[in-house]
């Protein structure tokens, strides 16, 4: 029996070693994330809902009529002190607007 003629293309393909499979990476996303678009604004509807109830607004602690006493006193001895005009009236507010009452 003849030997088979070989061919280099045929050589090539007996001794071609297949190469490991390369391992896969993950793509990275590319994508830049935008945020959504808020919706417009809408006109008011009119309903005939009944209105909310307000709550009643948070209070502020009072100052006691000592507290308030004592700052007035002391704003007369300030002005008093620097000869500035003024009187017992405009004293006690003066305590009254600063104790926040």
């Amino acid at each position: 029996m003849p030997a088979k003629k070989t061919t280099k293309k045929a050589a090539a393909k007996k001794v071609a070693v297949k190469a490991p499979a390369a391992k896969k990476v993950p793509a990275k996303n590319t994508q830049v994330k935008v945020p959504p678009k808020k919706a417009a604004a809408k006109p008011a509807a009119k309903t005939s809902a009944k209105k909310a109830i307000a709550k009643p607004a948070a209070r502020k602690a009072v100052p006691s009529l000592d507290a308030v006493a004592k700052a007035a006193y002391l704003n007369y001895r300030s002005r008093m002190e620097r000869g500035l005009p003024g009187d017992h009236d405009s004293d006690w507010l003066e305590a009254e607007r600063s104790l926040g009452k």
